[in-house]
């Protein structure tokens, strides 16, 4: 049997009962390491889960999933996602090989910032499509992801903002040149993603366009949901982008329409109250 584990956004104690029990009964446990991270390391998990784990990095995943799928038709084998396994990334490519080779599986959800986000106040079935938001580079300045925001907005919807993660992500040099050398990694804040949203509101607007979105567009910020260090903080777009939250991970809301309700939750973590209410849309029903 192939297992996938949903871990939850906090540390090793948020595993569901069941995925527990499934881990401990697996022969290897495989820890997927490139879409999310929790707030405690490897060797914390290993202690409480009693079980030795086995990075699986993307290139890993994607390029030697039959390594992962190795006698899985004879034991045992788990998979664990941070959240959910159908969380911000599906895992729908090693569940299909997993089928091809006769082998069965089996889901053992939980928590994810999918549906964490409540955690602020926005009701969930008020958001729109979810988009992410990736590190720009000096030619590589990509604007699409503010369209699927601005449409949201449009119809009255929010839209939470998944901010980028590089891990063993190589330099154009070292890639070129073949060299496994990895970059530090990188966790993408609320702060740098604020920034990026202002500058495509300057760049549209240099380009005669007034955007559904601007700097007064009222905005969630949260970093390591879930922890018990968890931090939330509302107010416009422009205080977004000098707002500190700490370590990662981070997520950013655009916000739409509001009921007076979640506007109330959104003054409990405003960083200027009076600001939230002026530049908020509310509707009464």
């Amino acid at each position: 049997m192939l297992y996938l584990v949903g871990l939850g956004l906090g540390d090793a104690e948020d595993i569901t009962v069941k995925g527990l029990e499934a881990v401990r009964r697996c022969r290897r446990v495989y820890l997927e390491a490139y879409t999310s991270i929790l707030t405690v390391g490897k060797e914390a998990l290993e202690e409480f889960y009693g079980k030795e784990l086995l990075l699986a990095d993307r290139e890993t995943v994607e390029q030697e999933a039959e390594s992962i799928l190795k006698e899985a038709d004879v034991c045992d084998v788990a998979f664990l996602v941070v959240g959910d396994p159908f969380g911000a990334t599906t895992h729908s490519d090693l569940i299909l090989r997993a089928v091809k080779m006769g082998i069965p599986y089996k889901v053992i959800h939980n928590a994810s910032i999918m549906n964490a986000v409540g955690c602020c106040g926005l009701q969930l079935y008020n958001f729109g499509e979810t988009v992410s938001i990736v590190f720009w580079t000096d030619t590589w300045k990509p604007e699409s992801f503010f369209d699927k925001i601005e449409k949201n907005r449009q119809n009255g919807l929010h839209t939470l903002c998944l901010l980028d993660i590089k891990l063993k992500e190589q330099s154009l040099e070292n890639l070129m040149k073949g060299r496994k050398i990895y970059e530090p990694a990188r966790y993408m804040s609320v702060s740098q993603a604020a920034e990026q949203l202002l500058a495509i509101i300057q760049n549209r607007r240099l380009q005669g366009e007034e955007p559904e979105i601007t700097e007064n567009t009222i905005c969630v910020g949260l970093a390591r949901v879930g922890a018990p260090d968890q931090q939330i903080a509302s107010g416009p777009l422009h205080q977004m982008a000098t707002v500190e939250l700490g370590a990662p991970l981070h997520s950013l809301i655009v916000t739409g329409t509001m009921h007076p309700l979640e506007l109330e939750m959104l003054k409990l973590f405003s960083v200027d109250s009076p600001s939230v209410e002026k530049n908020t849309f509310q509707r009464t029903k």
